[in-house]
C-alpha cells in the first residue's frame, strides 16, 4: 500500500448528511497515524433554504477557533463548494448579504462565497447538481472545469470521476498541471461499481502519463472513515501509480503543493 499520510477531503455533522463532530473526525484521523486532516464541509444550496440567512454559514467564519494542531494532527480549513453554472461560478457568488450575523446591516452589501472563502485555507471544487449542465456539449462542460480549477482559492476539483459530466480528460488534466494543482481520487467513487471506476482508472493512468499529482481522499461522512482509502490506493497499485505524484503522501508534500498553487498558510 501507499504511504498517505494527509486526508484533505472529510465532512462533520454541518454537512447534514454526515454524522461525526470535528474532534471525532480528528481523533480518528490520530489513532490512524494520519499526521494533516483537512475538514471541507459542503457549501452549497443542499444544506439550506434561506440562503441569504448568513447565520446559517457561522460554521466557517468560525473555523479560525479550530486548533491547528489538535492530538498531533495539523488541521485546515476548508470546504466543498458547489460548482453552480458554465463559466465556473460557485455557490454564493450571486448571493448579497446584507446584514451580519448581529443583524447589523452592511454598507455596502457583501458577497456570501466570498465572505466564506475569504475564512478557508483552501476550496474542493465540485459538481453536485448537474441542472446547469443538461443539453451542454462536452467543450463547454471542460470550460467549465478549468475556470473553476482557475479560481486562486481551489486546489483541486473534487471526485470528477463519478460526477458524471463528461469532459475533455487531457484538456483539464493538462490545465491543473499548469496550475500546479492535483486531480482528486476519492476513495467514495469506488462505492460503484462500473463506470465511475472505469473514469477513475482512466484519470489515473493518464495523470501518470502527463505527471499530473492526484490526491487520494476518502469524502469521509463519519469518523470510521477517515483515512481508508484501499479501494482507491487498490486501484493505483494496479496500475502502477508513482507514488511522488500522490501529493498528500506526506503532511509536507502536501503544504509544498498548496504552495506552489499560491496558497500561502500561516500554521
Amino acid at each position: 500500500m501507499y504511504k498517505i499520510e494527509c486526508d484533505t477531503h472529510t465532512h462533520t455533522l454541518y454537512s447534514r448528511h454526515a454524522y461525526s463532530t470535528i474532534e471525532e473526525n480528528i481523533r480518528s484521523a490520530s489513532e490512524k497515524g494520519i499526521k494533516l486532516l483537512a475538514s471541507t464541509d459542503h457549501f452549497s444550496d443542499m444544506l439550506f433554504g434561506d440562503y441569504e440567512n448568513v447565520k446559517n454559514y457561522q460554521y466557517f467564519f468560525c473555523c479560525n477557533n479550530w486548533p491547528r494542531q489538535w492530538k498531533g494532527v495539523t488541521l485546515l480549513r476548508g470546504c466543498e463548494a458547489d460548482i453552480v453554472d458554465m463559466e465556473g461560478n460557485f455557490f454564493g457568488h450571486d448571493i448579497a448579504i446584507r446584514k451580519s450575523v448581529i443583524g447589523d446591516t452592511y454598507d455596502p452589501e457583501k458577497n456570501l462565497q466570498e465572505m466564506v472563502f475569504e475564512k478557508l485555507d483552501f476550496v474542493i471544487a465540485s459538481v453536485h447538481a448537474k441542472r446547469h449542465t443538461i443539453g451542454k456539449s462536452v467543450a463547454e462542460n471542460t470550460n467549465m472545469y478549468i475556470k473553476a480549477l482557475e479560481n486562486p482559492k481551489v486546489f483541486f476539483i473534487g471526485h470528477i470521476g463519478r460526477a458524471g459530466v463528461p469532459f475533455e480528460m487531457d484538456e483539464v488534466l493538462k490545465r491543473a498541471r499548469d496550475l500546479h494543482k492535483p486531480i482528486e481520487i476519492n476513495e467514495h467513487s469506488f462505492s460503484w461499481e462500473g463506470h465511475h471506476q472505469m473514469v477513475c482508472r482512466e484519470l489515473a493512468v493518464r495523470c501518470a502519463e502527463l505527471g499530473v499529482s492526484i490526491c487520494v481522499n476518502t469524502d469521509a461522512h463519519m469518523a470510521l472513515e477517515i483515512g481508508e482509502t484501499g479501494r482507491a490506493q487498490a486501484m493505483l497499485e494496479e496500475i502502477g501509480f508513482p507514488q511522488e505524484l500522490i501529493i498528500n503522501r506526506t503532511r509536507e508534500s502536501f503544504l509544498q503543493g498548496l504552495s506552489e498553487c499560491g496558497i500561502e498558510l500561516t500554521l
